[in-house]
């Protein structure tokens, strides 16, 4: 049965949408020099901006007038241009470089904000989304920051500016104007809203394209294996062409929308113009003046204009604001108490479930643990097996409280895990995964990883303990050679004692394999598993294995079903007991596993 699907989230109002971008303040108050001197800027360049119709009036009614010094005047218009070109520059640089530092605090926000949410979260996110949201929704707000802000802003000043001088011009012009230019403004409000919409489907498709190809070349290998790259090509070409087709929408429409306001708009500062040539006729208005309102007049439709262009990619950017916010809000499950226990210094590594009851949040009907009883000495090794589903990976999950039991408790050294800090629990704690991650960078920066303060001596020696040592020198630049993304320049089973070195260096007292070898050949094991034994001596060890070797050496074996211990036991006792241990191996060997197997028998049918 499938997961039940999410619910779908409320899609915000465009005033909504609008107003989220009320959360860039707390990221704009720590630049507050910067902002002021981006402000003095803009206040500068659109004081130049609005005294230009002054210093053409004065040249049209004084420099053409007999006696009049016209050079005096172009010469103050020359110097009107001047400063506002330095003003424009200055207001571009410093809110250039306002949107660059606000966008990198964002992020930093956001990346930090993610490595501190719970697996719950990321078991019902998509990675690929969230890396769209941390670039895609950013560079949005980098835009609206460093680019519409001020276009608005400027826009805004502009317009009250020039409806001022407008009717310090003439008063009975700019009463026209104010009747005339409303109703002009009411078709391209009901416009907008037709851009709004585009403007949403066109960046949803924009993000289900990126989330696709995210999926599919991080899946490289399986699409490669099953020869799915035509499919996969059309699929994302299918993608594509519905991005086009929405943004070829959205292009249409905004095409429309600025050609539909600059006709109202000059097409309503026409008639009052004409109004005011009658005027210049009859002699009631000088010419200059009426030079002075045509050219406030222009600036006013052109910064309208400059507001209807930016309003739709300011709607866009406060839709990405909001879902920026949205994952801003997501508070982890998994957190550490106001005052966290300390762990005993040295940890002992006594660990026990206690009536252990879990249902992950995707499968809530399905208990992936049911009543788990389970008392681990320290040093001891004990082996979970089991079919697949049992509960074993679960219980290695909850011991690194990746998620809390919804009933019973986890302890370690006699102190219940959601009385530690995570990290400190998890720095206890050595991990050896099934499928190691391997990072795109340095062999020893792979293993460093275990920790962070090794040295290169302390790098090499965990690498030869994890018979990585040899493999790692032969590559073309040894420790120092890149690894490639997720391993892929090197074999599963090297992959793999890389993670062993990492734990090696780690030098936990509790370590957690979660079977180890299993991409490791006959060989490889062989040479591994003395490196494994050093490793366990002394720490308390939970293995996950289908290899017989590891089985039989455990001290202690535990098989489970349905989320239940059902039987624990030495390897000869669950043999002659004759319950699950003996059917599944008998299964898998037909007359039951040898020691004389050998070390690469496994127990395939028990992981």
């Amino acid at each position: 049965m499938s997961d039940p699907a999410p619910a779908p989230t409320p899609k915000p109002s465009p005033r909504q949408s609008v107003n989220s971008l009320r959360g860039l303040l707390p990221f704009l108050s720590p630049h507050r020099r910067l902002l002021a001197a981006w402000l003095g800027a803009l206040a500068l360049s659109s004081a130049a901006t609005l005294s230009l119709p002054v210093a053409v009036k004065h040249m049209i009614d004084q420099g053409f007038s007999a006696g009049g010094d016209i050079d005096r005047w172009f010469l103050l218009m020359f110097g009107v241009a001047v400063l506002l070109a330095l003003a424009t520059a200055l207001r571009f640089y410093f809110v250039s470089i306002l949107g660059e530092r606000v966008v990198v605090d964002l992020r930093a926000k956001l990346y930090g904000h993610f490595l501190s949410l719970d697996q719950a979260f990321y078991d019902r996110s998509r990675s690929a989304e969230l890396v769209s949201r941390l670039s895609a929704d950013t560079e949005l707000l980098r835009s609206v920051v460093g680019s519409s802000m001020s276009v608005a802003l400027r826009s805004v000043v502009t317009v009250l500016g020039s409806l001022a001088m407008l009717v310090v011009t003439s008063p009975k012009l700019a009463g026209l104007a104010v009747v005339g230019i409303p109703l002009a403004v009411l078709p391209i409000a009901l416009g907008g809203r037709r851009v709004r919409k585009a403007s949403e489907t066109s960046q949803n498709r924009v993000a289900e394209a990126n989330t696709r190809a995210g999926e599919t070349l991080g899946a490289m290998h399986t699409v490669q294996s099953y020869a799915r790259e035509a499919y996969e090509r059309q699929r994302f070409g299918d993608a594509l062409r519905a991005t086009l087709d929405a943004a070829a929408k959205r292009v249409r429409l905004q095409a429309l929308l600025t050609a539909t306001a600059i006709v109202l708009f000059f097409g309503a500062i026409v008639l009052v113009l004409w109004s005011g040539a009658q005027a210049v006729i009859a002699g009631t208005m000088s010419a200059g003046t009426l030079g002075q309102f045509m050219l406030y007049a222009l600036i006013g439709a052109g910064s309208v204009g400059a507001l209807t262009e930016v309003w739709a990619e300011v709607q866009r950017a406060g839709g990405g604001m909001q879902r920026i916010a949205d994952l801003l809000a997501e508070e982890a499950a998994i957190t550490a108490p106001a005052a966290p226990t300390p762990l005993p210094a040295p940890v002992r590594g006594a660990i026990r479930f206690e009536g252990v009851r879990f249902h992950y949040p995707t499968r809530p009907d399905e208990a992936a643990l049911d009543g788990l009883d389970l008392d681990v000495r320290p040093g001891e090794t004990v082996a979970l097996v089991g079919p697949s589903g049992a509960g074993k990976s679960t219980v290695l999950q909850l011991l690194l409280r990746f998620h809390d039991p919804q009933q019973g408790r986890i302890t370690l050294d006699g102190i219940d895990l959601r009385a530690l800090d995570p990290q400190a629990l998890r720095e206890a704690i050595a991990l050896v995964p099934q499928d190691p991650m391997i990072f795109a960078a340095s062999a020893a920066e792979n293993i460093r990883y275990g920790r962070l303060d090794a040295t290169d001596a302390d790098i090499a020696k965990a690498a030869r303990l994890a018979e990585a040592d040899d493999f790692i020198r032969a590559l073309p630049q040894g420790y120092e050679s890149e690894l490639g993304e997720r391993g892929a320049r090197i074999s599963g089973g090297q992959q793999q004692r890389v993670a062993i070195a990492r734990a090696l260096l780690k030098d936990a007292p509790v370590l957690l394999l979660d079977e180890a070898t299993s991409a490791l050949d006959a060989q490889s094991e062989h040479m591994i598993q003395q490196a494994l034994e050093r490793l366990m001596a002394g720490r308390t060890t939970l293995v996950i294995a289908h290899r017989l070797a590891t089985v039989l050496k455990a001290d202690r074996i535990v098989v489970m079903d349905g989320g239940r211990i059902v039987d624990v036991g030495t390897h000869a006792e669950l043999q002659a007991k004759g319950g699950l241990y003996a059917e599944l191996a008998r299964l898998q060997f037909g007359q039951g596993p040898s020691p004389a197997a050998g070390p690469s028998t496994t127990l395939g049918a028990l992981s």
